[in-house]
């Protein structure tokens, strides 16, 4: 039976903000979520953290699309029929098409390090709006909070009280930053929900890792070929600069004293015209690097990245109240896009396979996964 009507009232609900949800004063009462003073982390074991699996093939292929019209409004009268898929130019049968309706796994890591403290309340008040917005009648929820450690906060739950009580309820740590870790972690968990479950990711913190053992080129692989669309929400370091010191160091794309992205002909190498052209930086083209070489992130918006090479959306936060409204643009995206699965029927299992989408909407646009990697054997 179709869920359309669900979807259409997900979206409705947000674009009319929050009127209808319950006032701060209901939300959950205070109370401890993290384990036992004396009970131990949990950690990502040391074998996990290691395994670098290498696949021959992709069993199918799940592509999240959301199609805006020109006004930039989501187009949710299309059917099966309006789309083409392409895999490395061919032509793909879908095998899978849904809009809205497909049951979702979802992890929520959050980050919870001291150098966020300013925002922390912000973060912890987007409880009550991820509960019905984001995870909503067909969702299952985990979260998993980072700061020098990664851990499991809530186990995949449908119970929306609970899970916003979490949120509700989160605690500042100490001041590490192991995102990928974190989104690792997070990755790992999505892999073994049922194949028929939508697997999402919603990231809410910097842009920025310290002290993680994994590598973010191999998450955004592994992410890729677990079907994992990842949503981030970056938390404004200006903004936690402006009220908590000390500054943390910026990073460039390159060395000191070097220019790593040309700038246009005519004009010299200096650092403000460089900071412009970092601005317009293809996020999906550093992302297919890193993909291919499993290495570490360039430059300082790693959020952004991962949310370009799955298909998702980042938003960029500077204000607090601004953290509630962008995690509501996500609920109803989420709940009110096309969900299009194929099986590649390609030759060649290894290398980048990008995915193509066309929709005969005329001045529509798409946004999609743009593809996937299969690293080659390892030779001996």
């Amino acid at each position: 039976m179709s869920r359309l009507p669900f979807a259409l009232a997900v979206l409705l609900a947000a674009s009319s903000g929050f009127a209808a949800l319950p006032a701060r004063g209901q939300e959950a009462p205070p109370g401890p979520i993290h384990t036992r003073p004396d009970a131990p982390l949990e950690k990502i074991p040391p074998e996990e953290l290691q395994k670098r699996a290498i696949r021959s093939r992709v069993s199918e292929v799940i592509a999240p699309v959301t199609v805006l019209d020109p006004n930039g409004k989501m187009i949710l009268s299309l059917t099966k029929d309006n789309f083409h898929v392409f895999d490395n130019g061919t032509e793909q049968k879908i095998d899978h098409f849904d809009l809205g309706g497909d049951s979702l796994s979802i992890v929520l890591v959050v980050e919870t390090s001291s150098h966020i403290d300013p925002m922390f309340e912000a973060v912890k008040h987007t409880g009550i709006v991820f509960a019905q917005t984001v995870m909503g009648l067909t969702a299952e929820v985990a979260v998993v909070g980072f700061d020098d450690e990664v851990d499991l906060l809530q186990k995949f739950s449908t119970d929306l009280d609970d899970t916003q009580s979490v949120i509700n309820n989160l605690r500042i740590g100490t001041s590490g930053m192991r995102l990928y870790d974190a989104m690792w972690r997070g990755i790992s968990m999505l892999e073994k929900r049922p194949a028929g479950q939508r697997r999402i990711m919603v990231v809410v913190g910097e842009a920025q890792d310290s002290g993680s053992e994994s590598r973010f080129g191999e998450v955004l692989r592994e992410a890729q070929l677990g079907n994992v669309t990842i949503y981030s929400i970056g938390l404004s370091t200006a903004m936690a600069d402006l009220r908590a010191a000390p500054p943390p160091p910026k990073r460039p794309l390159g060395p000191p004293g070097t220019f790593p992205v040309p700038t246009p002909p005519g004009h010299p190498q200096e650092p403000n015209i460089e900071r412009q052209m970092q601005e317009s930086i293809d996020y999906s083209a550093i992302a297919l690097w890193l993909i291919k070489t499993g290495k570490n992130a360039v430059g300082p918006n790693a959020l952004k990245i991962a949310s370009a090479a799955t298909g998702g959306a980042f938003v960029n936060v500077k204000r607090d109240r601004a953290i509630e409204k962008a995690m509501d643009a996500i609920g109803a995206e989420i709940h009110a896009q096309y969900s299009i699965g194929y099986r590649p029927a390609n030759e060649e299992p290894f290398g980048y396979h990008e995915i193509k989408i066309v929709v005969d909407r005329p001045g529509s646009s798409v946004r999609t996964r743009p593809g996937y990697y299969i690293a080659p054997p390892e030779s001996d």
